[in-house]
């Protein structure tokens, strides 16, 4: 289904309080690509809905509808009037590239602007009013820890009143009639469930929608056992807040449980509390306990919306992001396998085509993506949340940069676990070399995501300290990288140690200076790169999706 115009009042409302909704005019620019569209790659999102009930599938459209209140929110979140820039843009490959970005910046190219008048994306995206900078937010929360508290949360925008000084806004209040719309079709579906702990949940999170109060509904999404339906739906992450990182942003997936391939994974989160113990870091590193009642499954995904169907498409999830939740019951990991196999299939297996050695590509195995990225999620519970002093949370601490140093973190430490596990003998005799050149593999699919991604500067950072430790050599007559395994231990050590320090330091300066040093695209490695778009490789997936794809 299509977006509807009832968008359009509240923006009016939200621009009329001041609220810094973009609305620049702009002209249809000259495109610098000849195919912007061809960096993604068309994927019908399907699944088998054989073993869902007659009642499950009646859900399928409504837990849509919610997800489509959740694009409306996340537009003006992160631009302002979609239908005014759209209907400003006459070429219709332009303004799809548009609809894919939510917005006139190339996700893919560090927001580059590709809509003339535009300029440049706000750090803040609409978040905050665009003309506010750091000091007037710091001045205005200074000695004042309930403010600076309000100020900090995840779920309200930053506008100002009559007088020009800022306020909250809350979400509920901000975007009224998508949430309300999402709240009455999460009831909806909840009349439907079987499953009393998906029917519970889904009031829960239909309430949370209009209070603004998440966490009741989180433990009770962490409480579901038996579901073969999912949906995570609501503000969730706080990657496109690039200015201090704590708005977090709407967005949902509609999920079908694969049952066969969660009972396979269900162990793994048990050994959390032994492979804490186990970390590379002085032990105040590594002081709080993961909770123990994570849960480690597989799904296929029929609906992406908002903030995760930006750019580059997520295939794993690890939720809730509530620091208190997480140190109580612990996290869900959903590994999204129908995704994750296309992303596999459709642009990992060409990148290593061109630029793995020849002798080492059949080590990279869909088996080996999938554990790589799996034990990623599960490595998000590992570590601290709190900072050391105790004075906050590590994500406050490190504010923008906190994402990326995360996303940084959850990946050497999911290297770490497989490492771990393959010791005590808990891979069932899989190979280790195959973890090892599909993650390099990786790192350079995940490298074209771009500096406006978390997960593209997270892998660039590592590219290059992995660089410098010799995990990987080159060979400039074929242009191919190969693996040193010997020393892959080595580095993928002292990089946990080094992400985990500054973590638990809440060192905010030495990220910045972590992250300006590693965060560099050398002249070969962006040759390299190059090669990649040339050959036509794709970066990222598009979906085709909704109820007509799965035939509802």
């Amino acid at each position: 289904m299509r977006h509807s115009s009832r968008v359009l009042p509240v923006l009016v409302l939200l621009a009329l309080a001041g609220c810094g909704v973009q609305t620049t005019d702009h002209q249809e620019v000259a495109v610098e690509s000849p195919d912007l569209l061809g960096k993604y790659t068309a994927v019908r999102l399907t699944a088998d809905l054989s073993d869902l009930t007659s009642n499950e599938r009646q859900m399928i459209p409504l837990l849509i509808e919610a997800a489509e209140a959740m694009d409306e929110i996340f537009w003006m979140q992160a631009y302002g009037d979609r239908d005014e820039l759209l209907a400003s843009i006459s070429d219709e490959s332009l303004r799809r590239f548009a609809e894919i970005n939510y917005g006139p910046w190339d996700r893919l190219d560090g927001n580059a602007p590709f809509v003339e008048g535009v300029g440049p994306k706000p750090k803040g995206a609409n978040f905050y009013p665009h003309d506010m900078t750091q000091e007037e937010y710091e001045a205005a929360v200074a000695g004042d820890p309930a403010k600076m508290a309000q100020f900090q949360s995840q779920y309200n925008v930053l506008r100002r009143d009559e007088q020009g000084e800022l306020q909250i806004v809350s979400y509920s209040a901000a975007y009224p009639e998508p949430m309300a719309l999402a709240a009455a079709k999460l009831r909806e579906a909840s009349a439907l469930a079987e499953d009393p702990g998906l029917r519970g949940y889904l009031e829960l999170r239909a309430e949370a929608l209009l209070s603004d109060r998440y966490r009741e509904s989180d433990l009770a999404w962490m409480d579901m056992k038996d579901n073969a339906l999912d949906i995570v739906v609501g503000p969730i992450e706080t990657y496109e807040d690039q200015l201090f990182g704590y708005k977090a942003a709407a967005e949902a997936y509609v999920l079908i449980k694969d049952k066969e391939w969660s009972e396979r994974l269900a162990r793994y989160a048990t050994f959390l509390p032994d492979l804490q113990k186990g970390l590379p870091v002085p032990d105040e590193y590594k002081r709080e306990t993961p909770g123990t009642d994570s849960d480690l499954n597989a799904y296929d995904v029929v609906y992406y919306a908002g903030d995760c169907n930006a750019g580059s498409k997520t295939i794993a999830i690890n939720l809730p992001n509530d620091e208190q939740v997480q140190l109580q019951k612990g996290t869900r990991r959903l590994q999204l396998k129908n995704a994750m196999r296309a992303k596999f299939d459709k642009i990992l297996v060409p990148i290593v085509n061109e630029l793995i050695a020849e002798d080492q590509r059949g080590h990279v195995t869909f088996d080996a993506f999938f554990a790589n990225t799996m034990f990623h999620e599960v490595a998000h519970g590992l570590g601290i949340k709190n900072t050391l002093s105790g004075r906050s949370t590590v994500r406050q601490a490190l504010k923008e940069q906190s994402s990326a140093l995360e996303e940084g973190k959850a990946d050497i430490l999911g290297l770490y676990m497989i490492t771990w596990l393959d010791e005590h003998g808990e891979l069932d005799g899989k190979d280790l070399q195959d973890n090892f050149v599909t993650f390099l593999g990786s790192v350079f699919r995940s490298i074209r995501f771009g500096a406006s991604s978390a997960h593209g500067r997270a892998n660039l950072a590592r590219f290059n300290f992995f660089n410098e430790m010799g995990v990987f050599s080159r060979d400039d007559a074929t242009g191919t990288y190969r693996v040193d395994f010997d020393r892959m231990e080595e580095a993928m050590n002292a990089l946990s140690e080094k992400i985990l320090r500054l973590q638990g330091d809440g060192d905010y300066e030495g990220v910045k200076a972590f992250m300006e040093d590693k965060g560099r695209i050398g002249p070969v490695l962006q040759g390299d790169l190059d090669r990649l778009a040339a050959k036509g490789i794709p970066v990222d997936i598009v979906f085709e999706q909704g109820v007509d794809v799965l035939g509802l």
